[in-house]
């Protein structure tokens, strides 16, 4: 659906250091890849925008942003190419319309086990009192 060099220019990609264990080379080498995308910039349709903008991914800031950082692989080219394509599935999920929501209502045979339910309940509530006799 989405085509990656049209999002280029709401990109930018910068080299960061990996994290965690992976000795000499982790530290020494700026593998990993963090990756902003401006959603307001981009050029994608204004409906798709505002899916992104109002979703509720942690990765979409308040500004209007989508921030990913990838650092799994060795080399800074494999990063950026997993970043890219992660950004890729989440803009192709904002094209995808949500099905709206039919309000319905429970059913008689529903609300008669509910209560029926509700009533065994009681019943057996009831028999753990005190016997007054």
């Amino acid at each position: 659906m989405t085509n990656i060099e049209q999002l280029l220019p709401a990109i930018d990609i910068s080299a960061i250091r990996a994290q965690g264990a992976g000795g000499q080379n982790v530290n020494k080498v700026s593998s990993a890849i963090h990756l902003r995308f401006r959603i307001h910039d981009s050029q994608l349709p204004e409906e798709v925008k505002q899916r992104l903008l109002t979703s509720s991914d942690n990765r979409v800031t308040r500004s209007g942003e989508i921030i990913l950082k990838s650092q799994n692989n060795r080399t800074q080219e494999m990063n950026k190419q997993a970043a890219l394509e992660r950004l890729k599935l989440i803009i192709d999920a904002a094209f995808v319309r949500p099905a709206i929501r039919r309000p319905t209502k429970p059913s008689r045979n529903a609300k008669r086990k509910r209560l029926d339910s509700k009533k065994k309940a009681g019943a057996k509530k009831a028999l753990r009192t005190k016997p007054s006799y």
